[in-house]
């Protein structure tokens, strides 16, 4: 019998197989589901710095800055009384989630200031929360901001919330970073329990119509798992803290590349919107089925096994790579 259990965040889990934050996680019964088909995990969708109601200076600054000129620039945001669960919900169903399932649930909070953000962690935490997985999504768009500052941001948040809880923290990245490896290095030296590589870019559009700028969703595909494949590759045994692949992970053969480059999970929300919650089931069985046919007797054993840790010099395997690639023969072909 193939050992398919993985550690994540100084979690046992039955599998690498973790449901990803999204609206889905909204609905209990998704969640139980989720359970059934063979998630070893849930994140919970996302409580909004913007819901809690923050009124630090950063987020006055690098959210609303020249809002009182551009009133507009308000509405970009949804009415966050309604957007989803609120702040007191929000831990109500963290909760509810405890109580109804066996795996472990991982609550997740979604911004970049800090202040408020360290006593609802702590709010998290005493519901039950078998983790938290801080979500940093900001794109940096004022030309004073400088890579430095905003990564200063980052660790200024992940310092103070890291400080406030005992719960294992994790946090999950864009791959927007000049230096990933050293940014994480230094998220790594904070003692943060996991990194999730990486956050969706979810781009606007313009409908030519109305003359409006109109949010868009793309299900993410198996093509973007590569460039989550070669940071966790280049960062696997170089630091202590756990990674999660997420995006572009569809079917057990993204779940096995993402093992062999280090990750300790795969993490899935695209597929189940896709295919629904019981691809697990599919995806589980044919990742047993993989093990057992090349004669692996756990996960654990393939995990990272196609790293670059044993490569002496990342950079210039690199660079081979870039130029192996630009002469092949895949440019002539019509």
């Amino acid at each position: 019998m193939v050992d398919l259990s993985t550690r994540y965040l100084g979690l046992t889990l039955e599998s690498p197989l973790v449901c990803s934050s999204s609206p889905m996680m909204q609905e209990l019964d998704n969640l139980k589901r989720m359970e059934d088909a063979g998630a070893a995990a849930v994140v919970l969708h996302s409580l909004f710095e913007e819901q809690i109601g923050l009124e630090s200076h950063d987020l006055d600054h690098h959210l609303f800055h020249g809002a009182e000129s551009y009133a507009e620039a308000v509405s970009y945001f949804p009415e966050m009384a309604t957007y989803n669960l609120g702040p007191d919900a929000y831990l109500e169903h963290v909760r509810k989630a405890k109580d109804a399932l066996r795996i472990p649930v991982i609550a997740s909070l979604n911004g970049i200031s800090t202040g408020g953000w360290i006593d609802w962690a702590k709010r998290i935490e005493a519901a039950g929360a078998d983790a938290l997985e801080l979500n940093t999504y900001f794109i940096a768009t004022d030309l004073e901001v400088s890579g430095a500052q905003l990564e200063e941001m980052y660790l200024e948040l992940v310092r103070d919330v890291k400080a406030s809880v005992k719960i294992p923290v994790a946090v999950k990245l864009s791959h927007f970073f000049s230096s990933i490896p050293n940014f994480c290095a230094s998220l790594d030296d904070l003692g943060v329990d996991g990194l999730v590589l990486f956050n969706r870019f979810y781009q606007p559009d313009f409908d030519l119509d109305r003359l409006e700028v109109v949010p868009r969703l793309t299900l993410s595909s198996p093509q973007e798992l590569l460039l989550r494949l070669h940071w966790v590759a280049i960062l696997a045994g170089r630091i202590k803290a756990d990674m999660a692949v997420t995006g572009g992970v569809h079917g057990a053969t993204d779940v096995i590349k993402a093992m062999m480059a280090g990750a300790k999970v795969a993490m899935m929300t695209s597929a189940l919107l896709e295919h629904g919650i019981d691809h697990l089931r599919t995806v589980r069985f044919e990742l047993a089925q993989w093990l057992e046919a090349r004669e692996y007797p756990s996960i654990a054993l393939m995990q990272g096994s196609m790293s670059q840790r044993k490569v002496a010099e990342p950079a210039a395997f690199e660079r081979a790579n870039y130029m192996k690639v630009l002469r092949s023969g895949a440019w002539s072909r019509g």
